[in-house]
């Protein structure tokens, strides 16, 4: 199941604006679908928001 924008925020605090969420639906997205593994998927999507979200 794809996750989709709203998705962020269970995940991670830091994707407060809807560019973030979008950025983190997208790589948690293209990761499940390249691994196969949600966990990871969610790591590095958090990962992302958490450099993006600094700048």
């Amino acid at each position: 199941m794809p996750w989709k924008p709203e998705d962020a925020e269970k995940h991670t605090h830091k994707a407060d604006t809807k560019t973030l969420k979008d950025l983190w639906a997208k790589v948690a997205n293209e990761c499940l679908d390249r691994t196969g593994d949600e966990g990871r998927a969610i790591r590095e999507a958090n990962a992302v928001v958490a450099r993006n979200a600094e700048t």
